[in-house]
């Protein structure tokens, strides 16, 4: 008996040593940012990268998401990270979905496109949001670079196995409560290191009825928890998303995989090391009032009074103090978008909740989609124009604001709304403050002015 996690990880050992398995890794992921110097180090050994065709890059963490920015990279290092990837890559034969490419995304979001993610695969990237594939059913992690380096020479890592932890989520969804709100609710509730050291697996009634799309956002902040992997067992939602998928498996082949990926699961809740259970049928929209994930709230609660010093330096940072509610966070600017919530799901909840309305006075309400495929499929569908009618800037795809590493950054002191995963201090850029949330109570404090429930 084990959990689908020790099943998929010791289909992968190649050897082990003492504590550690040699793992083969089946994807390898990369983009502009955790590579320059794992390519660099091939070339000092004189090594090739052993499977260019288990490697797929993209540009994303630097990219401008204004399309008129994108001819040339103002930014000194950012511009000299992408470069180096079109060479790397051209030297080293992989493919590389740049910005001019249909194909181009946030890499947690191209693997999942293309078709490349798939249940019992194990995944890496230089990038710790990785655990968002897990959601195929997938062991997917974040790796350094000089890690990165390794499974470009080999096609393997070693890894030790973590603990195993099921996370039981229970109850039907109440309307405008979404996944983000689950994750940032179970945070909240265990803090940001409850599951460091384990594997978790999400599961029950209420995860086997989201979208896929919704899995995503999930095993996406699983790291958020500590947890280093997250993962969700493949059933009907998982092989209908993968149908047709570029990389997917074809016809009878399809199939035959099918039968192979129902196989993974969970044998009993006695395999997990650890349980947490979790009713949402109650649950209310959440979002962060201060530095860390954990620092959140119900809509329609209050900002804690805690005497630690972290706390006291998040009052400090945001301008906030206890007592205060979800309507006394300033909204300046709201975006949305990142590997959390950048897909077209996401996307269609803001368009739908935005068809008659104008964005308030005094906000800026900033869009941009995970992919140029879901900003493609949102021209399609006639969001575009519901987007710039209500007064939003709909951008190219990217990383964008989530982590100010490109143009896009929130200015000191502004309070921004946020669908990405982190609200570190200076995440947004320096002196900014965040607030998570998901894309709902987003777009819907960017209309009102004001975080209500």
């Amino acid at each position: 008996m084990s959990t689908i996690f020790e099943k998929i990880w010791k289909e992968h050992v190649i050897v082990n040593k003492e504590d550690k398995d040699l793992l083969y890794i089946d994807l390898h992921l990369i983009h502009e940012v955790t590579t320059p110097q794992a390519f660099e180090a091939l070339r000092e050994k004189n090594r090739r990268v052993r499977r260019p065709d288990l490697t797929f890059a993209t540009m994303d963490h630097n990219t401008p998401t204004i399309k008129a920015h994108r001819e040339y990279i103002e930014d000194d290092l950012g511009r000299e990270q992408l470069e180096a990837l079109k060479r790397n890559t051209e030297e080293f034969g992989i493919e590389l979905y740049s910005m001019d490419s249909e194909k181009n995304a946030i890499v947690h979001m191209m693997g999942v496109e293309r078709g490349l993610t798939q249940p019992g695969k194990t995944i890496v990237c230089g990038d710790s949001h990785t655990a968002t594939h897990g959601a195929f059913g997938a062991i997917a992690f974040g790796i350094g670079t000089s890690e990165v380096e390794q499974v470009f020479a080999t096609q393997s890592l070693w890894q030790k196995m973590p603990k195993q932890m099921g996370v039981k989520i229970t109850g039907e969804l109440p309307q405008g409560v979404y996944s983000k709100d689950i994750i940032l609710k179970l945070i909240g509730m265990k803090g940001t290191g409850f599951a460091s050291g384990y594997a978790v697996e999400f599961f029950g009634d209420t995860v086997d009825n989201l979208s896929m799309e919704a899995r995503l956002t999930l095993c996406n902040m699983a790291i958020e928890g500590g947890a280093k992997f997250g993962l969700i067992a493949p059933d009907s939602t998982t092989f209908d998303y993968l149908r047709e998928r570029e990389f997917a498996p074809k016809g009878e082949d399809f199939e035959k995989s099918v039968e192979r990926w129902k196989k993974l699961k969970t044998d009993s809740e006695a395999d997990y090391d650890r349980l947490i259970t979790l009713d949402v049928s109650q649950l209310k929209p959440q979002i962060t009032w201060g530095t860390n994930p954990s620092m959140v709230m119900d809509i329609d609660g209050q900002v804690p009074q805690r005497d630690s010093e972290e706390y006291k330096k998040a009052y400090d940072y945001t301008g906030l103090k206890p007592g205060d509610r979800a309507e006394d966070i300033p909204v300046d600017v709201v975006f949305i978008g990142s590997c959390t919530n950048g897909r077209f799901e996401d996307l269609e909840i803001v368009a739908e909740y935005l068809k008659g309305k104008k964005i308030a006075e005094g906000v800026q309400c900033i869009l941009v989609p995970g992919s140029t495929e879901v900003k493609r499929k949102c021209e399609e569908m006639g969001y575009d124009r519901v987007f710039e009618e209500a007064g939003c800037e709909f951008r190219e795809s990217g990383c964008s604001y989530c982590l100010a590493m490109n143009e896009d950054r929130i200015e000191k002191g502004k309070h921004c709304i946020s669908t990405s995963n982190r609200n570190f201090e200076g995440r947004q850029g320096a002196g900014s403050i965040t607030h998570l949330a998901s894309p709902y109570t987003a777009i819907k404090a960017a209309v009102e002015g004001k975080v209500r429930a």
